[in-house]
């Protein structure tokens, strides 16, 4: 799993990506030129400090490592809401999967 890491690349995706809205996090979607699919987890302090959001971002990535992605060429950057720290995990990642199905096709 290759992450986003700077700036532009997360204002891109907010910008031009096609966005789905959960109760748990804010998906945003954008095709890229790029040969494989790449990452950004955003956790706001709003939701809590910092041993919460890295709670967030590590159950975030582990319901995206193991959903199989087979589409190619996207940016992809996952916003977590406060719900995500109590929601089962098993439906974090059906969440996650059925909204990543619906922008990745």
């Amino acid at each position: 799993m290759t992450t986003l890491k700077r700036n532009f690349e997360f204002r891109r995706a907010y910008s031009r990506g096609r966005s789905s809205l959960t109760k748990h996090f804010v998906l945003y979607v954008v095709k890229t030129k790029k040969q494989q699919n790449q990452v950004g987890f955003t956790v706001s302090k709003k939701v809590g400090n910092a041993v919460v959001r890295n709670r967030i971002r590590r159950r975030l990535k582990e319901a995206f490592r193991s959903i199989d992605l087979t589409a190619c060429c996207y940016d992809i950057v996952i916003v977590a809401r406060t719900r995500a720290l109590t929601v089962n995990y098993q439906t974090l990642q059906s969440s996650l999967e059925k909204e990543l199905g619906k922008l990745v096709r």
